[in-house]
């Protein structure tokens, strides 16, 4: 039962029968009632007044009667300026959480063969050096904007592009070739993505000494940059590369490896598997068949040192390079060939690149191209760009090797979920096993939560202090909100769970205010979708564990001797806990039995 779609119906009978008038129901503004008001449910009628000829204030009550009148699901209503509020009768909200809690599947769509495939690319990293902080929010964000499509009624593909090769990789090839001495990820004791970016570390400071010298020389920056032997040993390094000289080769193969087995260490923490993986060494090349391509339809145009660029001027952009001078391609060039292998692969819908907001343009010159070269699926592109997360004392930056490395941070949360336990005394009665996993899913859920409750647009300064507290707006206190929940279920064990009949007047207002919290999770499913935003979801879940903890402290349930009411409030608890276990999941957070 959509009592929505109900009241729509009854509000354009009101409508026909007061003001003669047929309204379509798109044209009727339904919103929630705001929290300081009583209602349910709000018609804003200043659309209508045209319709009745009178003042808004006199349009909402003269509706208001003729609801209340005819209607079976209105209980009362007030006006507040040319705004209905609307309540609904408590049977009604009975009946409608009865069929929820016979939904057993609640809040998902079924996907069928012909359900659109959508897919969504990150965390797609350089293989140069380990993930951070930064990377973290992508994969958060791409995870969880995967599971909320999914849960829309669509097929979802997780793909994941390595930029594998080009001048950043040549860096640290560069400075291991130099002074590595044949070290590797056994020989160091390091993780091999970890041993690959120090090397990155170590040529951005050789250059950075180099640049300089050579300015304490008299040499402008530019001109310092232009003469570093630095730059042209990278430039010349890449141009072995692509060049298939075999000693380039073999050691580019042998350092991806280790940064390759050092993202899975990782990747598998974090619980993502990428169902495909694109990697920029094999496309580059079908970059340069694009180029070609472009050249021959008027697309692209060459320079007299050879390069080839595109002039998106019109399109309120810049010109841009896709193939250098001496024949390397660029980023772009790639991402051109990806896009096409990606349609072949897949035939796909809608494809999702996450990337942080600092590649806006990017994808704007990017999305452009896609069009002038007539790609059918340019159309069905999007950027979820989002925000850098910062720390308190400023932004990361790799190649100073000042970020915060995504291993230890990851670690790090999940020791202080070991001692805010141990601090409240929550670890007795089980073994060092189930521990070790419940510490685990605190840390991880308390750093998943503090960045996905931010809307993704918005920059965020991470606070490990306030991620992992149980109390507030964070990720372990929901899932300490889920464990109690389940702790009354286990203890109502012995009373009965079936569908009992319980009557409308013996239904509270917060349980009312919970079960209208529940009919909203498809829709904040289908706007967090819709959106590519996972914080609304985030802060529902929130405020759906508030309420229920509020619903806990004020009202007895175990302890309730009317049988039929201790069976529809274990119901009520059993529902919420279903739906905050979803809402979670959807974010990529466990949420556990005991806590």
């Amino acid at each position: 039962m959509n009592l929505k779609q109900i009241l729509t119906h009854h509000t354009q009978q009101a409508v026909l029968a007061l003001y003669g008038q047929e309204i379509p129901a798109e044209k009727l503004q339904f919103q929630e009632t705001r929290k300081e008001f009583d209602g349910d449910i709000t018609l804003t009628v200043f659309s209508l007044i045209t319709h009745s000829k009178k003042s808004p204030e006199l349009t909402a009550q003269e509706i208001g009667n003729k609801l209340l009148e005819n209607s079976a699901v209105i209980d009362r209503f007030n006006v507040v300026k040319g705004f209905l509020n609307l309540s609904f009768k408590a049977q009604m909200w009975l009946e409608v959480f009865q069929e929820i809690a016979k939904d057993k599947d609640f809040g998902n769509k079924k996907i069928t063969e012909h359900s659109p495939v959508v897919m969504i690319e990150y965390p797609s990293p350089n293989t140069n050096k380990p993930l951070h902080l930064g990377h973290l929010r992508n994969i958060f964000l791409g995870y969880s904007m995967s599971q909320i499509l999914q849960a829309s009624g669509n097929k979802v593909v997780h793909a994941c592009l390595y930029n594998d090769r080009g001048t950043n990789i040549s860096k640290s090839m560069l400075a291991w070739m130099k002074s590595g001495k044949q070290e590797t990820p056994a020989s160091s004791g390091k993780k091999g993505d970890h041993l690959v970016g120090d090397y990155y570390v170590e040529f951005a400071n050789a250059y950075k000494q180099e640049i300089a010298d050579l300015m304490a020389g008299g040499l402008t920056k530019e001109d310092a940059e232009k003469q570093s032997k630095l730059n042209k040993e990278v430039a010349d390094l890449t141009v072995k590369w692509e060049n298939n000289d075999a000693a380039v080769r073999e050691l580019w193969k042998t350092m991806n490896a280790w940064v390759y087995e050092g993202f899975e260490v990782t990747y598998n923490w974090l619980g993502i598997k990428p169902d495909k993986f694109y990697y920029e060494s094999d496309v580059y090349h079908l970059g340069k068949e694009t180029v070609k391509e472009g050249l021959e339809k008027g697309v692209f145009y060459q320079k007299e040192d050879g390069s080839v660029w595109i002039d998106l001027t019109a399109e309120g952009l810049d010109q841009k390079v896709v193939l250098r001078s001496n024949g390397t391609t660029v980023y772009i060039t790639q991402d051109i060939a990806t896009a096409n292998e990606k349609d072949r692969d897949f035939k796909l819908d809608k494809s999702i690149y996450v990337v942080g907001n600092e590649q806006e343009y990017h994808f704007k010159v990017l999305f452009s191209i896609l069009k002038k070269l007539g790609r059918p699926y340019a159309d069905n592109l999007f950027h979820l760009s989002y925000g850098m997360v910062e720390l308190p004392n400023g932004k990361m930056k790799s190649r100073e090797g000042t970020v915060v490395d995504a291993d230890d941070l990851i670690a790090g949360m999940i020791e202080a979920a070991r001692e805010k336990t141990a601090e409240k005394g929550k670890n007795e009665g089980q073994s060092e096993k189930e521990l070790t996993e419940l510490y685990k899913t605190i840390g991880l859920g308390a750093l998943k939560y503090f960045i996905l409750k931010v809307d993704a647009k918005k920059r965020i300064i991470f606070n490990p202090e306030e991620s992992i507290e149980t109390e507030g707006h964070t990720g372990p206190f929901i899932q300490y909100s889920h464990a109690r929940i389940c702790s009354i279920l286990r203890k109502g064990t012995a009373l009965p769970m079936s569908n009992s009949v319980i009557s409308a007047s013996s239904i509270l207002p917060k349980e009312l205010a919970l079960i209208r919290q529940l009919t909203e999770f498809p829709e904040v499913i289908k706007v967090a979708g819709e959106s590519y935003n996972p914080a609304l979801l985030a802060n529902y879940v929130y405020e759906l564990a508030k309420e229920f903890n509020q619903y806990y402290h004020d009202v007895p349930m175990l302890k309730e001797e009317r049988e039929e009411v201790r069976s529809f409030r274990l119901e009520l608890a059993s529902k919420v806990a279903n739906v905050i276990k979803k809402s979670m999941n959807m974010l990529g957070i466990e949420v556990p039995e005991r806590m």
